[in-house]
């Protein structure tokens, strides 16, 4: 018995002495990042890791799979319970040790209810996989080894939950028998029904079975502990500090680039060059895994490998390189191969290659639109256009290799304010254009209120599309007849506003971005605004989450959530022009899945007395128009289709009259999708605020 112990002893012991070396070289392996402080909202961390890691919130969007999900989870970890027991009697020589507890077989009897619920996951879980072939496990990314992976793991589950029912069936004959120490502790529900399997088998051969199982499930536990720091299962572990170190910021949210801050606030005479140079070897944005940061390098060693991801990314579902998940993988694999290297020579070591270009190309990077699909549909809170975003910014900063037509777009930024080759002067030309055609109508600018010592409630941020887009300008009027109409006392910029940066920033340039925020924000400031409204998602969200880095914090609306707040108190009263007739909603990105609002435009839909007809795939789920992270301004990298048509065909199988939006950018993308369908006659593309004037003015 003592030998048994000891062996017993020893394999416990070596289980969790190679268990802690695999955790301490993938320790070293994150810290090889960059610094990011995430020790912030302590508090709202905890929660969101009780809701997501040990809650599973995210799971129970695909029910059939989430629930499955759940009961391997909570399963496995239930029937390890039992795992305290084992190291007792193991390491003591006791046998079913807890069974003094009066509720004792009810309790094994519950973990093996669980036992066979993992076992039934499972079998789901590799007939997916191998026979029904889901269509996310097979992409190209997909290769031998994944594959492998997560059938082994699937298997040893399996194997491992039959050992604990097959080691409590025949304790159970052994008990009945009042053989040797197999003491009466009670009957197990489900094992009892495969005592018919072992109940000829002699005394000694039942023995040999049950400290078989017994043993096997010990050592195959230590096993397959020790097998997860090497699988994608990693993120068993993983996903607690996952989600609790995630970003709690809005998912459009992008941090500025420190390094970038200070060139630029030098450049434009904000503070003094101090002469302290960056160490040597720093870029700008990222091309190895060593210049992402630690949060990025754990979401990559936390994914699970289920494709959630891949499958709602519009550029994927179209056909081109892009996967999310790839991105993920292939920075696991390059920080192990950098992680290996430096652990054998230095962190000093510099190996050969780089992640940028010799594992992630070109091509998927710039296939993304940053809707943040991917990261909404994690399970873990990984987010993927983080690192997306720095390896672009290596890109274009440190290499000046952006793809042409952005390249213009960002020049223009640069020269003009605004994306395309319009004057800065004629920015406010579409207000003349409006007043000169309207007695009533009043475009004040802000400017001229000062000059009169006249501060206004409300900034009316027009942006570059709402100022110089032939369609989008049309929007602008509206919502200028809409804030007329309540008698709202706001003003516009005109000539001294400039374009918000968010192409700038989302295409990698950084530099271009910084540059127009710092000098909105000195203008902004220096008139006092405090208000802002627009009209177009992607200036909403970088005054709201990201201007604050830069000094510039304002309050926010879009002009979905003014008009249905106006609405809703009262001082909005909405004819019935467009009572009865059938629309769609088109969710934009940059205002739903990024920044939460999906009820306000919906509520002002409902409070004209519109049918709201929803796509399949709508509010966080809703597919990306096509527009966003400067692919508004760039040809759309190689696929079987185009992501606008898609999102339109959506639209038109609804059968709806009507297909309402919210952002310019969605407004172009849609409308060129219905008149590429030839439906330009019988459907209609309006943004919210043309809707609302349409159905009358009251």
């Amino acid at each position: 018995m003592i030998i048994s112990n000891l062996v017993f002893a020893l394999v416990v012991g070596l289980g969790i002495y190679f268990f802690a070396k695999s955790i301490q070289k993938i320790r070293f392996f994150i810290n090889l990042g960059k610094q990011i402080d995430r020790n912030d909202q302590s508090s709202v961390r905890w929660k969101r890791m009780f809701l997501v890691a040990i809650g599973q919130s995210k799971m129970t969007k695909r029910p059939i799979a989430g629930f499955l999900h759940i009961m391997v989870y909570v399963g496995f970890i239930i029937v390890n319970f039992e795992m305290l027991e084992i190291l007792i009697d193991g390491l003591f020589g006791t046998h079913r040790v807890l069974s003094f507890l009066p509720f004792y077989s009810n309790l094994v009897s519950v973990l093996e209810f669980f036992a066979l619920m993992v076992i039934l996951a499972c079998i789901t879980f590799l007939f997916r996989r191998n026979v029904i072939k889901v269509h996310r496990f097979t992409l190209k990314e997909m290769t031998r080894w994944p594959r492998l992976d997560a059938n082994i793991i699937l298997l040893t589950e399996i194997v491992l939950m039959l050992a604990f029912l097959s080691m409590n069936a025949t304790d159970q004959i052994l008990q009945a028998r009042s053989f040797s120490h197999y003491n009466l502790v009670g009957t197990f529900y489900l094992s009892s029904f495969l005592i018919p399997l072992f109940d000829s088998f002699s005394s000694f051969t039942l023995v040999g079975i049950e400290r078989f199982a017994w043993w096997f499930h010990i050592i195959g536990v230590f096993a397959f502990l020790n097998y997860i720091p090497y699988s994608k299962h990693f993120h068993v572990f993983l996903a607690f500090p996952n989600v609790y170190y995630s970003k709690l910021q809005p998912r459009t949210y992008i941090s500025s680039l420190e390094s970038i801050t200070k060139e630029v606030k030098i450049a434009m005479g904000l503070i003094k060059d101090d002469g302290v140079v960056e160490p040597e070897g720093s870029v700008f944005g990222a091309k190895e895994v060593t210049d992402l940061n630690w949060v990025n390098l754990m979401n990559a060693y936390s994914c699970t490998e289920c494709g959630r991801c891949t499958a709602v990314c519009p550029a994927n579902i179209t056909g081109k390189k892009l996967s999310p998940r790839k991105v993920m993988m292939d920075t696991r694999d390059r920080l192990e191969v950098v992680g290996d290297i430096m652990l054998k020579n230095g962190k000093d070591f510099k190996p050969e290659g780089k992640l940028i270009y010799d594992y992630i190309s070109a091509e998927e990077l710039w296939a993304c639109t940053t809707c943040n699909a991917c990261a909404e549909a994690c399970p873990v809170e990984i987010d993927p256009v983080a690192i997306i975003t720095d390896l672009r910014r290596f890109i274009y900063m440190e290499e000046s290799a952006a793809p042409s037509t952005l390249n213009a777009a960002n020049t223009n930024i640069e020269n003009n304010g605004a994306p395309w080759q319009f004057s800065a002067d004629d920015r406010a030309n579409w207000a003349l254009e409006l007043e000169q055609n309207s007695d009533s109508l009043k475009i004040p600018l802000l400017a001229d209120l000062a000059a009169e010592s006249k501060k206004p409630e409300y900034l009316f941020w027009v942006g570059s599309a709402g100022s110089f887009d032939r369609r989008a300008k049309k929007i602008t009027s509206d919502f200028v007849r809409i804030l007329n109409h309540l008698k709202i006392d706001f003003a516009i910029l005109g000539v001294e506003e400039s374009d918000s940066g968010d192409i700038a920033k989302r295409s990698g340039n950084e530099f271009t971005y910084q540059m127009q925020a710092f000098m909105n924000i000195e203008v902004l400031n220096a008139y006092g605004v405090q208000k802002i409204i627009t009209c177009d998602p992607h200036d909403f969200n970088i005054f709201k989450n990201e201007y604050p880095d830069l000094g510039g914090v304002y309050e926010v609306e879009h002009h979905t959530q003014f008009i249905n707040r106006m609405i809703t108190n009262g001082r909005l009263k909405v004819g019935d022009a467009m009572k009865g007739k059938k629309v769609t909603f088109h969710d934009p990105c940059y205002l739903g899945r990024g920044n939460g609002e999906y009820e306000a435009p919906r509520n002002v839909l409902s409070s004209i007395g519109v049918v709201i007809n929803e796509m399949p795939r709508s509010k966080s789920n809703a597919l990306c128009c096509g527009a966003g992270g400067g692919q508004m301004f760039k040809e759309a990298e190689k696929g079987d289709r185009e992501i606008f048509i898609e999102r339109t065909n959506e639209a038109l199988q609804t059968n709806s009259e009507i297909i309402v939006t919210a952002c310019p950018f969605c407004m172009t993308m849609l409308f060129d999708g219905v008149k590429y369908q030839n439906k330009e006659e019988s459907v209609k593309n309006l943004d919210l605020a043309e809707l609302i004037v349409l159905a009358g003015l009251v």
